[in-house]
């Protein structure tokens, strides 16, 4: 049983910051995402991505960000329990609450934040009837351990920033490196494009445009795919097939939780600290909706700081926290650091 002060469902950027002030509080965090990483969309979908409304950083890429937040955590010593989705919740006598992942592992809290941006991931699929038939038997949707393509033979399909830079990365590790898209045109990153033609031009990688892959050959695993070109139709020798189309994102199990849903969207009573119709149970984030609600990261932030202050305050109802800022206070880790400003030096005159 994992026990902490505030469970943090979702580790996207909100649910991340979402640690820091709460460490301020000397309040301990742990996450739970069904991702195999932290950083949700940021790291997922679009970690090369611009990001031009974050306060400070008149451009900072997705990842970056990520990275940024990972480092400004660091000190509070987060636990994460990552690749496994939130199931079922149970209310105790005392208030406190235990949720537990589709894998079993439990967590037990005081205090539940959803941060879980626009609801956990589910990869988009394409219409392939046997699909089904051969996932995690050659086909998969997310790359969580390149060395899984170690010499085989790999064809990914997609025209977004995750189907170039997969296929740029695994040059280096598999076979073979066959990139189909339905277009000519691809959707990402400039410089992600110019290497995959550069690498192209070199022999390192097989780009098929426009098709797509329309059918799974095989046994007990995958051997070939079918592909469609124009009116041409041939099958490749694959080992691995790679459909990295996106992901869809669907509250999941949460919507049974007995929350208040409302147009996929998690209702708060109020804008004073984002809990739900369920005591100690908060939504912050993309997650949410309230009148007025904003879905932008930056509103995250400021959602998870209010969030953390009534986390305290239900946590320890016989305390007063008086705030302090942290250019005064500093900022003080769990592991022992200190970050504050220099002292102004007092000197006297003769």
């Amino acid at each position: 049983m994992i026990k902490t002060d505030i469970l943090i469902i979702g580790a996207g950027p909100t649910g991340l910051f979402a640690v820091f002030e709460a460490g301020l509080l000397k309040l301990k965090c742990h996450l739970i995402d069904a991702l195999p990483q932290p950083g949700g969309q940021c790291s997922e979908i679009y970690p090369k991505k611009p990001i031009y409304d974050i306060p400070g950083f008149p451009e900072v890429l997705a990842g970056e960000l990520v990275t940024n937040l990972m480092k400004q955590i660091e000190p509070f010593q987060p636990g994460f329990t990552l690749g496994e989705r939130a199931d079922t919740i149970e209310k105790l006598d005392d208030g406190s609450f235990i949720v537990t992942t589709e894998k079993g592992t439990k967590h037990h809290a005081p205090i539940v934040a959803i941060a879980g941006g626009l609801g956990s991931f589910e990869p988009r699929k394409p219409p392939i009837t046997n699909i089904s038939n051969f996932e995690d038997k050659g086909v998969e949707y997310i790359i969580r351990d390149p060395e899984l393509y170690r010499n085989k033979n790999v064809i990914i399909s997609g025209g977004g920033d995750s189907a170039l830079d997969w296929s740029i990365f695994l040059t280096d590790v598999a076979k073979s490196v066959t990139l189909v898209h339905r277009r000519n045109e691809f959707r990402g990153a400039l410089d992600s494009v110019e290497k995959v033609q550069e690498l192209k031009n070199l022999g390192k990688i097989e780009l098929i445009t426009p098709a797509e892959v329309i059918g799974l050959v095989g046994n007990s695993n995958l051997e070939e795919v079918v592909i469609k070109q124009g009116a041409e139709v041939f099958n490749r020798e694959c080992d691995h097939f790679i459909p990295l189309f996106g992901l869809a994102p669907k509250l999941g199990p949460i919507a049974d939780w007995g929350l208040e849903i409302e147009k996929n969207a998690i209702k708060v009573d109020n804008t004073l600290d984002y809990q739900t119709n369920i005591p100690g149970i908060y939504a912050i984030g993309d997650v949410n909706t309230y009148p007025g609600k904003l879905k932008l990261i930056l509103c995250g932030f400021h959602e998870a700081t209010l969030m953390c202050q009534s986390a305290y305050q239900r946590i320890f109802p016989d305390k007063r926290y008086v705030m302090k800022y942290t250019t005064v206070g500093g900022v003080e880790g769990f592991d022992g650091s200190k970050k504050e400003a220099p002292k102004a030096v007092i000197k006297s005159i003769d």
